[in-house]
């Protein structure tokens, strides 16, 4: 905004404030009381014959005014949409007809009046008395520029809801998904819980974590990295099928696909294991799409995308093989597997294991090719510390993780229930962060003995749901799926 854009804008408000004191002056209470709503916009636009001609009463934001003499138009938007306004002065006398001329685009008014259909065939209302809620101090962004500019439009959302109907409907369309998964899980039987969001021990995950202090304690906590954990405890104590919504938090780098505070999906079942998973999320996916969207086939920034199920299946080591030519099966040794690496170009940092050399390669070179929905199984042991080892090769678990877009969208594991092998793993992970890998997870003795009591077979799902709904509602960026996503400080 240039110097002159600023003193124009400082201007305005100025001008507002004046108004604001001429009409408190005149005995116009400017913050008014709650208004009788009884409808709303949309609701009368998508059902005019039933209204054609009956009183109602709505309350919205002043969008536009269009003053013709005796007569004015306005358009006032809700939560459901606009809906227009006529205003005539013999209708509302000439005192309030002056009042309404007066007020200021962006004003929250209530009006009562009666449905009717203009000349030119516009849904209206004819309003037989209206009264000032709230005034408005800042003027809303210019109607043919709107508001564009994307750090303002994440850190003051409230502007953006208000001048972007497209925004608002992401939000809804948000929602409705989330609710269409409570009612999925708990229509198969699983129980909603909540788990802590402050750990004594950061696991659950290979991440980097947030650390606060409590003063009471004196002790530091972690911010969840994961509720994983705490979720299995509950199956060791007996519930069967479990679930939980809500944010984890993750001291990492941000992008368009990530964010620091973000809301995850994580669910555990027992008598379950990663094929049961696989089926659950293809199902879970295609029939929330299904409800929300009325449909599967979706596009996502212009990509046909198909979430009808079966998905496809492939292990790691096929689908390496399949796009680089690099076959793991015949790759025997760490060494050997580093010279497939750099022989494809990709740069590795100290000398890493033959597994985690695998999954380098799959994260550079295979990862973008995943568009339609897939599932990637069977991954490393080494990058894979809370998964069941295969039975037909240890080296291997029985984890997955699905793919739409190119982006992981969900995480499971066959869960490690053997309390032995979940010590040895974690003591693995401890040796990782003493050599500097901040990301390793830290040995969790209550969760070891937990599992010494016993976790009966068990499959474990984990669904990022902002990726899913940013895939879902075509959205480029994460921050167009979180209301209120992590900023730098404004300068």
């Amino acid at each position: 905004m240039t110097e002159g854009n600023i003193e124009d804008f400082n201007e305005l408000i100025a001008q507002r404030l004046e108004n604001k004191k001429e009409l408190e002056k005149n005995g116009i209470k400017t913050y008014g009381e709650k208004y009788p709503v009884s409808n709303h916009a949309r609701e009368i636009e998508d059902n005019f014959e039933e209204f054609e001609g009956k009183k109602v009463s709505l309350s919205g934001r002043i969008m536009a005014k269009r003053t013709h003499g005796k007569a004015s138009f306005a358009d006032i938007q809700d939560v459901t949409g606009k809906i227009q306004l006529y205003v005539k002065v013999d209708i509302v006398g000439e005192k309030e007809y002056e009042l309404f001329t007066g007020l200021d685009i962006g004003d929250i008014i209530g009006v009562t009046g009666e449905v009717f259909k203009t000349r030119r065939g516009q849904i209206s209302v004819k309003v037989h008395s209206f009264r000032l809620l709230t005034k408005s101090l800042r003027p809303l962004p210019e109607k043919w520029h709107g508001l564009r500019d994307k750090e303002l439009r994440y850190r003051q959302r409230y502007l953006d809801l208000i001048v972007n109907p497209e925004v608002r409907k992401t939000f809804i369309t948000r929602s409705k998904i989330i609710r269409e998964i409570r009612k999925y899980l708990e229509d198969k039987g699983f129980l909603e819980v909540e788990t802590p969001m402050m750990h004594p021990i950061a696991g659950g995950a290979n991440a980097r974590p947030f650390i606060t202090h409590h003063n009471a304690l004196d002790i530091d906590l972690y911010l969840r990295i994961a509720p994983e954990l705490y979720l299995k405890r509950l199956i060791v104590g007996g519930f069967e099928r479990v679930f939980e919504i809500n944010r984890n938090f993750r001291n990492e780098g941000m992008s368009y696909k990530h964010n620091p505070e973000f809301t995850m999906l994580e669910l555990y079942q027992a008598q379950a294991d990663y094929h049961d998973m696989m089926d659950l999320t293809e199902d879970l996916i295609y029939n929330v799409a299904k409800k929300v969207l009325g449909t599967t086939k979706i596009s996502y920034q212009g990509q046909e995308i198909d979430l009808t199920p079966p998905w496809n299946r492939v292990t790691m080591v096929e689908a390496v093989k399949e796009h680089t030519g690099v076959d793991f099966n015949e790759i025997k040794s760490d060494e050997e597997a580093r010279k497939a690496a750099e022989g494809l170009g990709i740069e590795l940092e100290g000398k890493p294991s033959r597994g985690k050399v695998l999954n380098e390669i799959f994260e550079e070179k295979v990862e973008d090719k995943l568009v339609q929905p897939t599932f990637i199984m069977d991954y490393p042991i080494e990058v894979s510390p809370l998964a069941k080892r295969k039975d037909d090769n240890p080296d291997f678990t029985y984890r997955f993780e699905a793919f739409i877009n190119s982006w992981e969208i969900a995480n499971a594991f066959s869960e490690l229930n053997n309390p032995i092998d979940q010590r040895e793993r974690f003591e693995e992970q401890v040796k990782q962060r003493a050599q500097g890998d901040d990301e390793a997870q830290m040995m969790d003795e209550d969760y070891v003995r937990a599992l010494e009591y016993g976790m009966p077979p068990t499959g474990g799902l984990g669904i990022g749901i902002d990726r899913l709904i940013m895939v879902l509602t075509d959205s480029p960026s994460i921050r167009d799926v979180i209301l209120f996503p992590t900023m730098r400080p404004e300068k």
